[in-house]
Parts: C-alpha cells; sequence; structure tokens
C-alpha cells in the first residue's frame, strides 16, 4: 500500500493519542495520591499503578492476537471499552473507599494501556520501509496534545467533586467512549487468514535468541521501566516535599510532553545515524536524569529530572520498537509483538510494584524515598548498555 495510506492511518493514530492517551498522564498523576488515600499501609500507595500495568501485561499478548485475527481497528476499540470500564470502576472505588475496588479498575486501565502500545506498531502495518521510523515517531508524537490535555484535565476535575479525583475518573469515562470513534477511520487491511503450508515464521525460542531482537527487547523494557519507576514516585515525592498537588501535575504535563516532543525528529535521527546510536542515547540521557534527581528536591530538580526522563525514554523506546519491527518477517509481527510487549510490560509491573516501596518505606523521609528510586537505576541502565555494545560488536549478518 501506498505511504498516503499510511499517513491518513498516521493521523487517526495520532488523534487517538490525543484523545484516548489524555488518560494515561491523569491516572499516573492521580492513581498514587488516591492510593496512598485508601491503601491501608503507605507501602502500598502505587500498587494501583502497578495494577494497571499488570492488567497491560496479561492482555498484550491476547490483544495481540485478537488484532491478528480481527484487525487493529476492532483491538482499540476492545481497548478503550476497557479503559471506560476501569474509569467507571475507579470512580465507584473513590465513591465507597474501596482500596480492593481500585485496584481492580487499574487492571481494567491496564487493557487501554496494552492497546495503546500497539498504536506504533500499527503505524508500520502500512508504511513503505522508508516512512516507517517517521510513521511511528509521529504516532507516538500524538502525546504531546495528551500531555498538555491530561494534566489540565486533573486540575480541573480532582476536586470537582467532594470526594477528591471521583471527577477525574468520570472524565476518563467520557475520553474513552469519545475517542473508541477515531478507530472508524483506520485504513489497515484485516491480516489474510494463514493458507496451508505458508511460512510461520521463526519458532519463538529462536526468535528472542535472535541479537537484535533480544537487544531490542532489553532496551524497551529497560527504557520504558526506569520511565515508569521514576514517574510513579514524583507525584508523591512532589507533594512529599511540600508542594502542592498542581505542582505534580506540571510536572506530569513536562514530563510527558518531554517523552512525545522529540518525536517529531526521533525518526529522521533514526534514519540518519542509526538506531544503535539513538538507542545508546536515550540511556545516556536517562542517567542524566536520575543524577539530576539524586541531586536535590527543589521543584526545578523535579522539573528537570522529569524533563530528562522522558527524552530518554523518547529516544530508547522508539529506537528500540524500530529495531524490533526491522528484525521482525511479516508472518512473525503478531506473536512477536506481543511477546515484546508482555516482557516490556512485565518489566514496567516490576518497576512500578517497587517504586512506592522504594519510596515509601526504604529510607525515613520522603527525601531519602527519591534518592533510592533514582539510584535503582543504575544497574538497569549497565544492563542495557552492555546489551548494545554486545550488538555492536556482533558482524551485522549475524544480528538479526
Amino acid at each position: 500500500m501506498s505511504d498516503a495510506t499510511a499517513k491518513r492511518n498516521v493521523a487517526v493514530l495520532v488523534a487517538a493519542q490525543a484523545v484516548l492517551g489524555a488518560q494515561m498522564p491523569m491516572i499516573f498523576t492521580v492513581a498514587g495520591l488516591a492510593g496512598s488515600a485508601l491503601a491501608p499501609n503507605a507501602c502500598w500507595a502505587t500498587l494501583p499503578i502497578s495494577c494497571a500495568v499488570i492488567g497491560s501485561m496479561l492482555t498484550a499478548t491476547p490483544i495481540s492476537a485478537f488484532m491478528q485475527r480481527h484487525g487493529r481497528a476492532a483491538g482499540f476499540a476492545v481497548g478503550a471499552l476497557g479503559g471506560a470500564v476501569g474509569g467507571g470502576l475507579g470512580a465507584w472505588a473513590l465513591w465507597t473507599n474501596s482500596f480492593l475496588m481500585f485496584c481492580i479498575a487499574s487492571l481494567f486501565t491496564g487493557i487501554y494501556m496494552s492497546a495503546q502500545g500497539f498504536y506504533r506498531f500499527a503505524a508500520a502495518d502500512t508504511a513503505s520501509d522508508a516512512f516507517r521510523p517517521k510513521a511511528i515517531s509521529l504516532v507516538m508524537a500524538g502525546g504531546l496534545l495528551s500531555a498538555v490535555f491530561g494534566p489540565q484535565l486533573v486540575k480541573a476535575t480532582s476536586q470537582a467533586f467532594v470526594i477528591p479525583f471521583l471527577g477525574t475518573y468520570l472524565a476518563v469515562i467520557g475520553l474513552n467512549v469519545v475517542g473508541v470513534a477515531l478507530f472508524l477511520l483506520l485504513r489497515i487491511p484485516r491480516p489474510a487468514a494463514r493458507a496451508a503450508g505458508a511460512p510461520q515464521g521463526r519458532p519463538v525460542g529462536e526468535l528472542v535468541r535472535t541479537p537484535a531482537i533480544a537487544v531490542a527487547m532489553i532496551c524497551a523494557t529497560v527504557s520504558y521501566a526506569l520511565m515508569n519507576l521514576v514517574m510513579t514516585s514524583s507525584p508523591l515525592a512532589v507533594v512529599g516535599c511540600g508542594f502542592e498537588t498542581g505542582h505534580a501535575a506540571d510536572i506530569v504535563s513536562a514530563h510527558v510532553l518531554a517523552m512525545y516532543a522529540p518525536s517529531f525528529i526521533t525518526g529522521h535521527i533514526i534514519a540518519r545515524y542509526g538506531v544503535e546510536k539513538v538507542i545508546a542515547l536515550g540511556l545516556v540521557i536517562l542517567a542524566a536524569a536520575g543524577a539530576v534527581a539524586m541531586a536535590g528536591v527543589a521543584l526545578e530538580n523535579f522539573f528537570i529530572a522529569l524533563i530528562l526522563l522522558g527524552v530518554g525514554w523518547n529516544f530508547g523506546f522508539i529506537g528500540a520498537t524500530t529495531m524490533l519491527t526491522n528484525a521482525q518477517r511479516p508472518e512473525e509481527k503478531g506473536r512477536l509483538q506481543g511477546i515484546n510487549d508482555l516482557v516490556v510490560f512485565g518489566g514496567v509491573t516490576l518497576a512500578s510494584f517497587s517504586s512506592g516501596g522504594l519510596m515509601n518505606c526504604s529510607g525515613g523521609s520522603v527525601e531519602a524515598g527519591w534518592q533510592m528510586v533514582n539510584l535503582a537505576m543504575l544497574p538497569f541502565l549497565v544492563l542495557a548498555g552492555g546489551a548494545l555494545i554486545w550488538l555492536w560488536l556482533k558482524p551485522r549478518e549475524f544480528r538479526a
């Protein structure tokens, strides 16, 4: 198919990122704060965010298989339905003061989170080899609008009712209901039924042992997990250091803007300098984010650290996604993308679950907990950097 179709699909997916994607900065801003009010123990404050990531991890492979059979639009609609149910249950949990129900609501939010993760792969489905990295990065750039829209909705809705954050979860329902209509505009062919004797692709064991695929999965997991580790705790750290919820929302907004703003040029940079160099730059910037965060707890430290965190995630994650799509074969993409997101969100689950414990239970103060959160980044950055160097040292013909 021509890139005219690909560009149309990119426009639809950008709009979906802007509208439906706004719920993610909303939830990441308020879920930890609401969880700290509902949880029986402060160490469990970020468990609802972990539950969202668990829901995403558990549904990544089934949603990928569903899309392979029924098409991208149907899979994305299922994701939006999950997001709407999560918003409704979250509102009910806040109304009834139920921490258990709040965690269940987050599991349903994870269904949307999982489906959103496939927007980037859908952008590549109808794109030419030359346009593919740009298509992926442009779709990721759609998060710019959600980065502004979501936190502003938090400010407008978090105290709209007597029960804090109830209005935010009601707004999440509306976003999913409105946004799902966008998927009717997608023009991505439904995958053809596999003919008898058609290529099956490499077995799973061989896929994950392929150097380029293995390194792409490691770097994507580390980039996403470390971003989630720090972002999950940041609202708790900001409020715990004496700043307002509005400050936390502004910092999350700046962070999400930094996650997506570079996407306008990331594809061009990858095309010019190579995907490995872009991933390496992302890992270096993630390390710089941790260094700035550990240097102090002034408001500017939070802003600069979270902005660097977003830029580092962008280069690392988009680079790893491009590396993965370049290494896959057409008959493997449904299976491989599901496995990839299962691994990625498994890592993110561990990071988000660890975030609350590190933040609230690893030191005698908010500052000490925040230091531990950022220090925990180091071994995983070394792992990803080592994997990337190992790939560089391999002859190109043995990578994919």
